[in-house]
């Protein structure tokens, strides 16, 4: 039995639709440029992960990817970022608190899996190897780039794309359409964060109305999966050996 306190705060922090109406807008041009972004997004994301580690290349190519969100989104139209007090009252404050303790569930469970995941090479081998960007290079400066895309990756799908979608396919559409991307990674446990990620911000979205809420969530797990998947994956391997 799930105690009430928890269920309340899944209903109102995922459940329960913002009460503020989305603006009024030209949602046909909205969809036309999303889709050209959406097809130069999962271009880019292709060349940028075919990048070896440790080419200076990664670090151009990577804001590259991040440039064509954050610009595509901005030329799709006005993008609602807020995130209004609800009907018990919570302000944009206590939801931002909410999405980090989000951020940081959703982390924990990735790394729970990462340590059965150490052990199965097709699986994990690619993960690796993406990790390698931060291994043989700037791990400062990975991070400050995976912080940007991030955001980018917020502002645009469930920013732009989420405005472009018809109501009540918002969230199932804009995280299909996020996977569908991400798959052009070739990683196959990405495509699969990318759908669990989806699901959960693309609830928060809805639910607060803007796409802050789901940017903090996004931050918090991108980041602590750069700094702490190394760790679990390695403790997965001395554990399962």
């Amino acid at each position: 039995m799930v105690p009430i306190p928890v269920r309340r705060f899944v209903y109102a922090s995922l459940l329960q639709p913002a009460a503020n109406a989305e603006p009024r807008e030209n949602r046909a041009r909205r969809a036309t440029v999303c889709a050209f972004t959406l097809l130069a997004g999962a271009l880019t994301l292709r060349w940028s992960l075919r990048v070896p580690p440790g080419d200076p290349l990664f670090y151009p190519a990577t804001s590259a990817l991040a440039l064509v969100w954050l610009v595509g989104g901005r030329l799709s139209g006005p993008v609602t970022r807020r995130a209004d007090r609800r009907a018990d009252g919570a302000s944009e404050n206590h939801r931002i608190a909410e999405s980090v303790l989000w951020g940081g569930l959703l982390l924990v469970l990735f790394l729970v899996g990462a340590v059965v995941v150490s052990r199965i090479p097709p699986l994990a081998g690619p993960v690796q190897g993406l990790l390698d960007h931060a291994r043989r290079g700037s791990l400062p400066l990975v991070a400050l780039l995976t912080a940007v895309n991030g955001l980018a990756e917020e502002y645009f799908f469930r920013g732009a794309l989420f405005q472009a979608l018809p109501s009540r396919w918002r969230v199932g559409a804009s995280t299909v359409l996020y996977a569908v991307v991400t798959s052009f990674s070739g990683i196959p446990l990405l495509v699969l964060a990318a759908a669990i990620l989806g699901t959960l911000v693309g609830l928060q979205r809805r639910a607060t109305g803007g796409y802050l809420v789901p940017t903090v969530t996004h931050l918090v797990w991108s980041l602590g999966m750069l700094f702490l998947l190394p760790g679990a994956l390695a403790m997965g391997a001395r554990l399962l050996s």
